[in-house]
């Protein structure tokens, strides 16, 4: 969210450039900070300076800021003298929150979530509701059930509960954004950077499954015997949508027998409307696409979420005892049209997302496709 102080902190943080003193101003909420390569703090198993926020406990406006440049000056003196002393800076260790005032700061930050997203044209309010519930409601529950198991005030309680998930994985760095956002949100400075605790998760780890051969795909479509669900299960295969997406398209070319059969992933779904062809084409007539049936699935997104959808694609799956995550089918589909030479850019908008996430996923693919190319190119030279 934008603040009428923003245009002021970038002017003073132009001239603490200028001067290079190497800090410059943040804005927290309605709190000002400084940040910087600083020395690590009393207690930290780091031994080098690195990028650190130092917490001024000033307010976002201009007399505040004015204090704010001249401690930037005060501090960057110490910095370079070598006195520099983290004592006066670091948080307290505060009051330990009850129960109720913890639920009431959640409840108070997720209408606020969800009132800034609402109000962002560009967010769609099924998207925003399905990240609200799987990125932020799961770690802020676990906040809370720690909060009433031990006696930490906040700011402990808060870096507790990123330390409890497990490090290097996509849950940490998800639970650093939820508590960082929530931290921010109350203006509260934490014990650490929860930057530090982020780990080296990538998507370079998708790198690794073992995805199913357009063979076994085969197989196991012809083991399902709802002929809904199967529906679910070669639309998947055949487009690479993700589970909930499946039941938001528009599959009136599919359906009339348009020869390309493409669909159309309507704008309700996570990431937009994006047009999608099918790769291999073949496996439209093998599943029997063009005749819709899927299953009686509530798709009221005033009544469920696009999670709660796709968690019941992922539940058939496991009543069905298929040896893959629905997950695997997309995947296995963005592999196909590397190997089938469709252009990145191409198949990262068919699949909803960036270039640049579509290359870093699938960097293994794409580098041995042009590793192939070079080589192919050589031998007919």
């Amino acid at each position: 969210m934008t603040h009428p102080l923003d245009p002021h902190i970038v002017k003073v943080n132009q001239r603490l450039k200028a001067a290079r003193l190497g800090l410059k101003i943040e804005r927290r909420g309605d709190m000002l900070a400084l940040r910087g390569t600083l020395p690590p703090r009393p207690g930290s198993d780091r031994y080098h300076p690195y990028q650190q926020r130092i917490p001024l406990k000033l307010p976002a406006h201009k007399i505040a800021l004015k204090q704010a440049e001249q401690e930037a000056k005060v501090i960057a003196a110490r910095l370079i003298e070598q006195t520099f002393d983290w004592r006066p800076y670091l948080v307290q260790r505060g009051a330990v929150l009850g129960s109720d005032e913890l639920t009431d700061k959640i409840a108070a930050f997720a209408q606020h979530y969800l009132d800034a997203a609402a109000a962002d044209p560009d967010k769609h309010p099924a998207s925003v509701k399905a990240t609200w519930e799987k990125a932020y409601r799961p770690y802020l529950r676990k906040l809370q059930e720690l909060s009433d198991r031990r006696s930490l005030s906040l700011p402990e309680a808060i870096v507790a509960t990123v330390k409890g998930t497990r490090a290097n994985s996509r849950s940490r760095q998800v639970c650093c954004t939820a508590m960082d956002a929530f931290a921010a949100y109350l203006s509260l400075e934490l014990p650490i950077d929860l930057k530090t605790l982020w780990g080296k998760y990538g998507s370079s780890r998708t790198q690794m499954r073992q995805l199913p051969t357009d063979d076994e795909i085969l197989q196991w479509f012809h083991r399902i015997p709802n002929p809904a669900w199967q529906c679910v299960y070669g639309m998947m295969a055949a487009y690479g949508l993700r589970n909930h997406e499946v039941f938001f398209c528009d599959c009136r070319a599919l359906t009339k027998g348009d020869a390309e059969a493409a669909i159309e992933v309507l704008d309700i779904t996570k990431t937009g409307a994006h047009d999608v062809w099918p790769f291999p084409p073949q496996w439209i007539d093998e599943f029997g696409l063009r005749e819709q049936t899927l299953p009686d699935v509530e798709l009221d997104l005033q009544k469920t979420t696009l999670q709660r959808i796709g968690q019941q694609v992922t539940l058939q799956f496991r009543r069905y005892e298929i040896p893959f995550s629905p997950y695997d089918l997309r995947h296995a589909w963005a592999v196909r049209t590397i190997l089938l030479g469709v252009p990145d850019t191409v198949a990262a908008r068919m699949m909803g997302h960036s270039v640049a996430i579509h290359n870093r996923t699938y960097h293994r693919w794409i580098t041995r496709r042009d590793q192939q190319r070079a080589v192919q190119a050589v031998l007919k030279s």
